[in-house]
Order: structure tokens, then sequence, then C-alpha cells
């Protein structure tokens, strides 16, 4: 397998430095993560097909790209791949085009099933989708096998996204590209770091994603009570104070990022469902565990005998994003490092990350989490 990772900032192709030598021709999957302005723009897509014109080509908006151990804004990355002994498929579908998210993801995973399936990337419509509906979906559709990947971004705007596969970019389109073959190794790593604060409580009241009482009490005005002074820069400061969420029947905690908050309703929105009787905490950053979890997530991806990923997909939350701020390279440089500094990387910030837990079982949404995906083809 062969990964070349490049970036396309004012007409101009350019190749990082790290990636492995792979003739734009022979490129088989091309994955480009950019800013919503940049993928709006008409020629874009022809652009790149005819850059790289016999890839499948699946393009995803972005809060933040990520080139190796950068973190660009306002820019396209992309990584074309190719392999020796696997082989790829791809399929799209339009959400609207399903009664529920959960139905349009079991429906684009059946078009993908095979003996040999071995993995499926996801990038998926950040704020049409229902993040929670969609990975049941797949765990459904795709059983055993295993799913990774993110909901698009919109530089923490939540207005609307943009995804596409083989065409230019739109609103409401769900990817999902299956890797086939006994050659491919795949591993996923991911982690959050946030401290959680407070007591556990437990949610008495919800609509889906929608909260309205903990513990019997106005769910808004807990969360407003714990933030302070922050309550007034809501529904921009919510990123920065995800909750903790333990769904009923479940052993670990998933973390769940305020979308919007709603005065009149007295209710929070939520990135993914936060069911009646699941157990929470409110949760607050810390920059060195954030570092530290992104390196651990980095750390479960890595290969028996320490043998580099030929590629690593990393998919990072908005949230993380804007707790950084101007030190956000410091936690794609840590999975550079863990990683050994010699394999390609890119990837993207997201409303929403997709990925097992480290130790198995079906894909999970999450957020505020680094997710990271490696690949690695055998001889």
């Amino acid at each position: 397998m062969l990964a070349s990772v490049v970036q396309f900032t004012d007409n101009i192709w350019s190749q990082h430095v790290i990636s492995k030598p792979l003739e734009d021709k022979e490129a088989q999957l091309v994955l480009g993560f950019g800013a919503k302005e940049i993928l709006q723009e008409e020629t874009l897509f022809t652009t790149i097909k005819a850059k790289f014109p016999n890839a499948d080509i699946a393009l995803c908006s972005t809060a933040g790209e990520i080139y190796q151990d950068t973190v660009q804004d306002n820019t396209l990355v992309a990584v074309a791949m190719s392999f020796t002994d696997t082989r790829i498929k791809t399929a799209s579908v339009t959400i609207t085009d399903y009664h529920t998210s959960f139905e349009a993801a079991k429906s684009l995973s059946t078009k993908l099933l095979a003996d040999d399936l071995k993995y499926i990337m996801v990038l998926s419509d950040g704020c049409l989708v229902n993040g929670s509906e969609l990975v049941k979906g797949f765990a459904v559709g795709a059983k055993n096998v295993l799913v990774t990947g993110g909901l698009a971004g919109d530089a923490a705007e939540f207005k609307s996204t943009l995804v596409g596969l083989n065409e230019q970019p739109t609103e409401g389109k769900i990817v999902a590209i299956g890797f086939y073959g006994n050659k491919l190794v795949v591993t996923h790593g991911s982690k959050g770091g946030w401290d959680m604060f407070g007591l556990e409580k437990e949610i008495t009241r919800s609509e889906g994603n929608v909260l309205y009482d903990i513990n019997n009490e106005n769910a808004l005005a807990i969360y407003k009570k714990y933030l302070g002074p922050d309550s007034e820069k809501l529904p921009g400061s919510a990123l920065l104070f995800p909750l903790s969420v333990t769904s009923p029947g479940t052993a670990l905690p998933v973390v769940r990022t305020i979308l919007a908050v709603d005065d009149v309703k007295k209710s929070m929105t939520f990135a993914g469902d936060v069911p009646i009787g699941s157990k929470v905490r409110f949760m607050k950053a810390n920059f060195d565990k954030l570092t530290a979890a992104a390196a651990a997530a980095a750390q479960q991806t890595r290969f028996a005998n320490n043998r580099n990923s030929d590629f690593s997909l990393l998919v990072s939350c908005v949230g993380r994003k804007l707790i950084y701020g101007p030190r956000i390279d410091e936690e794609v440089e840590a999975v550079s490092e863990t990683l050994g500094n010699k394999v390609p990387i890119a990837g993207f910030y997201a409303n929403g990350e997709i990925s097992p837990f480290y130790d198995g079982g079906n894909c999970q949404l999450h957020n505020q989490t680094m997710t990271i995906t490696s690949f690695y083809e055998l001889p």
C-alpha cells in the first residue's frame, strides 16, 4: 500500500515530504478534506479528478484539516492511495431518501457486503444526520465488520456540511468505502482525555438527542449553574464543557457535545442521543490530558513488532480544536511522534467521530475524542 498526502492551496498542489512515491494515475482512492467554502467551488471536483483520473474520490467538509503534523484552515488536504492486494468499493446515499439515519446506514452498508469485506470507512453529513442512529444502522447492516470515520464539519458553525462521492459534494450525503481482502490490516484507537467533575446524575426526561431533565430537574438550569459566567456565552461555550453519558445496558461512557440550547423550551440538543436512564457527568478540558489521550489513541493503533502503518487517518473533534486554540498542532504532533514520525497522516476536525471503543464491539458515535485508524497491507 502506498499513500501520498497532498495539499491544494492557491490552485497549486504540493506533496508532503513524508509521502510515499505514487503516480497520480495509479491512485485508486482519494480522500479529500477541506473547508466548506473550498468544497463549494464549482470546479473543485473536476480539478481533483483531473489530477487523479482513475481514482474513486470522496470529499468531506471540515472544521480544520490535518496535514501530517499540522492543522490547517481553509485548505484542501487529500490522501491518494493505491493497493497491491486490496480492492475497494464505494457507495453513497442521501439522507432525505430515508425516514431515519438508521435506515440510511443499514441500506448503505448492505451495498458493500461481501465475504472478504474487511473494513468500512464512513464520511457523513454532519448536520442532517443523527450520528447515534447512523452507527446503529452500520452495526446491524455490517455486523462484525470494523467501521470508523466521521461526521463532516463546517468550522464550528453547525449549519450545513458537504460530502460527495465521485461528484461535487452536497448536503445530506453519506459515503461508505469498503475495503476487501486478507492482506489488509486495519487497527483503531480512540481517547478523550477530559476531566469529569460534579456528582453522577441520571437523565429523567429526553427525546432522542434533546435533553430536558436530569434528576427530575431542568437540565439546562443545572448546566448553567455549573458553567457560571461561561453560561452567558452559550451555545458556543458548551463545546468547552461536554457531557459524559453512560447509556442503560452499557459499561463505557461516550462524550456528547452540546450543539444548541433552547431557552424557551429549556432544553439542550446534543450531537448524539442522550437516552432516559443514562448516567451523566459534566466534563472540562485539561490540556496535558488531551494531548496525552491523543498519543494514547495513536499507541492503540501501533502494529506488532513496531511495524509502521502505511497510512493513518485522524478524525478529531471541533470541540478539541476550540479548546486548544493556537496550540492545536500539539495533539497531531503527539500522534505523529507516537506513530514514529514517518507515517503519512491526514484527517480532519469533525462534528462527530465514528469508532469502536479500543476493546472492540460495534462502532460508536464519539464527541470530543481523537480517533485514529491505521492501515498496513501485508506483503
